[in-house]
């Protein structure tokens, strides 16, 4: 009888040893707030608008230890709406990231599924929309994806540990037509260095058919017409065969203070190879160049405040020239919660991706009817 007593409580244990080497955590964060735009084609608007500083979310990440410095990992993340609890990344359930992988103590970790390009581990830190500004401070129609609006499917990714400072990633994505590997096929590299109070990054993007793989690949894109039409900044290239950006961010922390500045070269190849979609410059390429100059303060531990200057000017066939600002404070109720109040203004000429003079485009607003736009927003954001 000790004996099968013995036998069960063995047996019992067995699925606690195994449970005490795994954890699952539920997370997210809640983001809101209320903005007014000066001009939203010709009009003025007040808009509650969700996922400002990062995007309304919850998720489940967990990891499993396999032994021998190798452990299991996965994250599922959903993206919605708090104004009208929709789902958001076009309807996507997990749009914001849906992978599983393996992480090695010794070389880095590799994960497949619905990820980031290599921009967001290693340049698009420096931008101010991916520190403390709301999406609209991204540089123009965030064109050069360093807010991170286009994640890519079918993805295997790799990046590496720190090695004294530095590290180095890349990803591929799995096109999956019949006959055409390089149909809809994306490919990115990163590398960065971070010690003490200096970080830097580089990376590369190179995306065939961007309408369809980059731009429309959420549940509700179009597989015939234009995915582009969120920013006329690059609504006309939709039916270009590639797109590919170049982007390199550095940061210099001393005391209280930190300097930043970001560069990228975006280009629109070959407008007008797929058919049926708009092509303005049919025949030629149309390229970006984008600087951003920025700077934040601690003024106290609780409070932070931020400016950034951001200019985009385009060339090739594409003529047109952004002016943007970018000024805000961060104020930290908790650890979990913060409240935060941010300016955007942009001013626009020459003529831009839709062949008429260019009007100001802050991210995701409605166009305006001229040259400039303002917007402000109040709002509040929560961690769980």
């Amino acid at each position: 009888m000790n004996k099968k007593l013995l036998a069960v409580a063995s047996a019992l244990a067995l699925p606690c040893a195994a449970h005490a080497q795994s954890s699952v955590t539920l997370y997210g964060l809640i983001d809101v707030g209320i903005a007014y735009t000066n001009n939203a084609a010709g009009q003025k608007q007040w808009l509650m608008s969700s996922g400002n500083i990062q995007g309304s979310r919850w998720g489940l990440r967990g990891t499993e230890d396999l032994g021998g410095g190798l452990s299991a990992l996965f994250v599922l993340e959903n993206g919605f709406n708090l104004a009208n609890g929709r789902l958001g990344q076009g309807g996507d359930e997990f749009g914001r990231q849906a992978y599983v992988g393996l992480s090695s103590t010794r070389f880095g970790t590799l994960t497949f599924g619905r990820q980031y390009d290599s921009l967001a581990d290693f340049t698009g830190l420096f931008e101010v929309a991916d520190q403390w500004s709301p999406f609209y401070g991204a540089h123009p129609g965030d064109l050069d994806n360093m807010n991170n609006t286009n994640r890519v499917n079918n993805t295997i990714k790799f990046k590496s540990l720190s090695y004294s400072g530095f590290s180095f990633g890349g990803m591929y994505s799995l096109g999956g037509i019949a006959g055409q590997f390089n149909r809809n096929q994306i490919w990115s590299l990163g590398a960065g260095y971070a010690r003490g109070p200096l970080s830097v990054g580089i990376a590369y993007v190179n995306v065939k058919d961007p309408n369809f793989s980059y731009f429309g690949n959420n549940a509700t894109s179009s597989a015939t017409t234009s995915n582009m039409t969120a920013s006329r900044v690059y609504s006309g290239y939709a039916s270009a065969k590639t797109q590919q950006i170049f982007s390199a961010g550095a940061a210099y922390a001393f005391g209280a203070a930190t300097v930043g500045a970001t560069y990228s070269n975006t280009q629109f190849k070959d407008i007008g190879t797929l058919a049926g979609l708009p092509a303005t410059g049919s025949g030629g390429d149309a390229k970006f160049h984008n600087v951003e100059v920025n700077f934040k303060y601690q003024i106290t531990p609780a409070l932070l405040a931020g400016a950034a200057y951001d200019y985009t000017r385009g060339y090739g066939v594409n003529g047109a020239k952004y002016h943007q600002g970018v000024i805000g404070l961060d104020y930290f109720l908790s650890k979990r919660t913060d409240v935060y109040a941010d300016a955007v203004y942009q001013h626009a000429s020459g003529i831009d991706s839709t062949g008429g003079a260019a009007v100001a485009n802050i991210n995701f607003l409605t166009p305006s009817s001229t040259s400039h736009q303002v917007m402000a927003i109040v709002g509040m954001r929560h961690r769980f």
